[in-house]
């Protein structure tokens, strides 16, 4: 029951009820209910600032797991290359030294990604670094662990040939030491004797006297022996299989003929001074997979250590090559 409100009426000295018109009470009930809706905004609004949801909380709750979880992605990655690093290590110092293969350099092992942003997609996030780091990680790793199933894969292949490599690379010298007049050039970047210039010397050069028997150093099979390369003059070029061919340049005469299939030592022709040349010698490349190696690494199966040293010594002076 609503409470009768009076009020007191000076004029008439006497208490009088209050009436109400229903345009006071519509208004009252207006400014109740805008208050009541001001007052509820409020409250949600400091609700969302300082009170958390359950939905809030349970997204907060899975933000704190993914992160845990990335700091122990990082971990594992770290484990995983390091135990990579270690495989690298043997495969380099081991197993491609083992088969005479040349390593794989850290700079094409760790090689990044350039070009376009792939990561632009995971950018504008506040956990943005994070995420991007770990997949940047995580996708060199996977090159990293590419590049090494290829190597493992190439010596594996050479692990089951092991016989027919040990006899087919190049592991003697070309010309007999009792036969060597010197060793006049070696691998690297030597003068060249008819510009002068600086250049790159991508054999070795023995001098000889004319007629000097010049041995194949590996098993093989002789793919030219011809004068139609500039500056070598008569040369014969041996594919040994397994990514090696040998070059021998400037010969005087040919001891065998395109086609033939020869052994380690067999003599395949003779020093002379044909092809841009100063002089009487042999000038002699290795070559793996078509790129040019030093022909020093190779000479194991005729020299004493003694005689390797004295070797490196001179070919590691820089000079003029005589081609």
């Amino acid at each position: 029951m609503a409470k009768v409100k009076y009020y007191y009426d000076s004029d008439t000295l006497s208490y009088r009820k209050i009436e109400y018109r229903k345009r006071d009470k519509f208004r009252k009930l207006i400014l109740f209910t805008a208050a009541s809706i001001m007052f509820g905004f409020l409250f949600m609004l400091f609700s969302a600032q300082f009170i958390e949801s359950p939905k809030e909380k349970a997204m907060k709750r899975e933000l704190e797991n993914m992160k845990l979880n990335y700091k122990l992605l990082d971990k594992k990655i770290a484990q995983a290359e390091s135990v990579l690093s270690d495989i690298q290590e043997r495969d380099n110092n081991i197993y491609r030294m083992y088969f005479e293969v040349n390593p794989i350099p850290d700079e094409q092992r760790k090689a990044g990604f350039g070009g376009v942003n792939r990561y632009k997609t995971l950018e504008g996030f506040d956990n943005s670094e994070m995420i991007i780091e770990a997949s940047k990680d995580l996708d060199i790793l996977s090159k990293r662990l590419y590049i090494q199933s290829k190597s493992l894969d190439e010596i594996s292949i050479l692990a089951k040939d092991k016989e027919e490599l040990l006899a087919s690379i190049p592991a003697i010298q070309p010309v007999a030491n009792e036969n060597l007049t010197r060793m006049a050039s070696g691998y690297g970047w030597r003068s060249d004797p008819f510009t002068k210039a600086r250049k790159k010397h991508k054999g070795m050069d023995f001098t000889a006297p004319r007629g000097t028997p010049i041995y194949a150093t590996g098993n093989g099979k002789v793919i030219r022996a011809d004068n139609s390369s500039s500056g070598f003059g008569k040369h014969i070029r041996i594919d040994h299989g397994f990514g090696y061919i040998t070059l021998y340049a400037h010969m005087s005469k040919y001891n065998v003929k395109k086609g033939k299939k020869v052994k380690r030592g067999d003599i395949i022709g003779f020093v002379g001074n044909t092809g841009r040349s100063k002089g009487a010698h042999l000038h002699y490349e290795v070559r793996y997979n078509g790129t040019p190696i030093n022909p020093i690494n190779f000479y194991y199966g005729d020299l004493s250590p003694k005689e390797f040293i004295e070797m490196l010594k001179n070919a590691s002076q820089e000079g003029q090559s005589f081609d």
